[in-house]
């Protein structure tokens, strides 16, 4: 409901062309009132993969509108949000949506919101709620209102006159445009020209384009716009600044590339203990996979995603992940390892196609989250193969050994429990040690082939494999091995 409410205030359309229904890029959006203020609005993926997401945008809003459906209640993604926006310490509006629905009960929502210590005004509490329809357009100047207020309270104030600086919300890299980066601009004005550091890249404006898709040539604080002339792409929640000049950038640029860089090679001192719990983390199967996403952000969620759902037995291992389109070298890369790659809001190019057709490389196209980790989790549950459960069916002590022929042996049996059955896997064991493990060449009773001997009776069985070291006092155990289809 998120969407088509900040749809609604904007007077445009989002909503219809996202899959799902799931906000999959962080949206900014600037929304003119009818007295000239202007209201920022991020709009953030209620979808649980995109936490990390999420947890940054709180840091760069000054309000939190946390929308609320009438009708379904509080969601895990809300409570994750009410956790989020209490964390970062920033006031709360609740929208309650969908108020036009006949199932809609704005009251029980306020009251399972007490659970999560949230006292709307009416429950005496100081959060404002508003009840608003995305869909009727109820209640909207109401929650403009609500948030206009709260601004004055907060008395949200930032400086013009300086140089710019902000933070990127979202980072991708566009096929004509190169690396582009949504900027929530904090302070100071950011100009067409400006020379700047985001993260460990750098850059200068080439071109500013607000949320409508028009050049700008400067941006205020608190303005969203997207920053093209990067040299590369940065992460979301990167800080901007911009700097004096060219030289200076690079050289802050290259100093954190330097700084990333050690931080990914250098490795934990190894002792004896780290090498032998090391050894045994190795022990479950990899499943290896190379992602890529439009977004960073979305590639972010998708391998936050995948590592949750490994297991003891096996573990997902995402040898790259990385914004754009599937070229030649992730598919070489991914035929190393015999990967399949997963393209989420991407596809790969003709060249990548021809060699991952020649190298047998598996791409998988997707474009909702959900259906993506769930056909990961049914293929790594495939990888491990079906699981054998086993069943023993009976139990005989061998009493005594006779010869039979001119090497082999046969034993005399006493079956004590269950059933015997020629056709079944046997095992024999000697003081609890499993000493063989194959299957019953013959079984008779009193000179004739029987196919099974029940409890209570005796017969004579020789073993295959020609095995002979058996004991009186040892015994026998036949059992069936059943497979099951695995879940993770």
């Amino acid at each position: 409901g998120k969407t088509s409410l900040l749809d609604a205030l904007r007077g445009t359309d989002v909503v219809r062309g996202e899959a799902g229904g799931i906000t999959q890029h962080i949206g900014a959006y600037q929304v003119t009132l009818k007295d000239k203020s202007k209201i920022t609005f991020l709009d953030t993926p209620g979808h649980e993969a995109f936490t990390a997401m999420r947890a940054r945008g709180a840091d760069v809003t000054d309000i939190v509108v946390l929308v609320v459906a009438a009708d379904d209640g509080l969601m895990p993604q809300t409570i994750e949000a009410i956790n989020h926006t209490k964390a970062a310490g920033k006031p709360m509006i609740v929208a309650i949506n969908k108020i036009d629905k006949h199932d809609a009960n704005a009251q029980r929502v306020r009251e399972r919101l007490l659970e999560h210590d949230i006292q709307v005004e009416m429950m005496g509490g100081e959060t404002q709620d508003v009840e608003v329809s995305a869909l009727k357009k109820i209640g909207l100047d109401d929650l403009i209102e609500k948030i206009q207020l709260q601004a004055e309270l907060l008395d949200l104030q930032a400086n013009p006159d300086r140089a710019a600086e902000g933070s990127v919300i979202e980072a991708k890299l566009d096929k004509g445009r190169g690396p582009v980066a949504t900027v929530l601009v904090t302070r100071g004005t950011l100009k067409v020209g400006d020379v700047f550091v985001v993260g460990a890249e750098s850059g200068k404006v080439r071109a500013l384009v607000d949320d409508k898709g028009r050049q700008l040539k400067s941006a205020g604080p608190s303005m969203p716009v997207e920053v093209l002339g990067l040299s590369g792409t940065p992460s979301a929640g990167d800080q901007l600044q911009v700097v004096e000049n060219e030289a200076r950038a690079r050289e802050v640029a290259e100093y954190r590339q330097s700084v990333l860089l050690q931080k990914r090679t250098t490795s934990a001192p190894t002792s004896l203990e780290n090498m032998f719990s090391a050894l045994r983390a190795n022990a479950a199967i990899e499943y290896p996979l190379v992602v890529k996403a439009d977004t960073q952000g979305t590639v972010e969620a998708i391998v936050a995603s995948i590592n949750k759902i490994s297991t003891d037995l096996i573990k997902a291992r995402v040898l790259h992940s990385g914004v754009g389109g599937i070229t030649e070298s992730d598919v070489t890369l991914a035929g190393a390892s015999g990967a399949p790659i997963i393209g989420f809001h991407v596809r790969a190019n003709a060249k990548a196609r021809e060699i991952a057709d020649r190298q047998k490389v598996a791409l998988k196209y997707y474009d909702v989250i959900y259906d993506l980790i769930d056909e990961i989790r049914a293929g790594m549950a495939g990888e491990l193969g079906p699981e054998a459960f086993e069943t023993v069916v009976g139990r005989a002590e061998i009493r005594e050994v006779f010869s039979a022929g001119k090497h082999g042996k046969a034993a005399g049996l006493l079956v004590t429990e269950g059933v015997i059955r020629k056709a079944l896997k046997a095992r024999i064991t000697r003081n609890d040690v499993i000493i063989y493990n194959g299957e019953i060449a013959s079984l008779r009773r009193f000179k004739d082939d029987v196919p099974e001997v029940r409890a209570g009776l005796e017969c004579g069985v020789t073993f295959t494999q020609n095995f002979v070291d058996i004991k009186a006092g040892d015994y026998l155990e036949t059992f069936e091995v059943e497979l099951r289809e695995r879940t993770l």
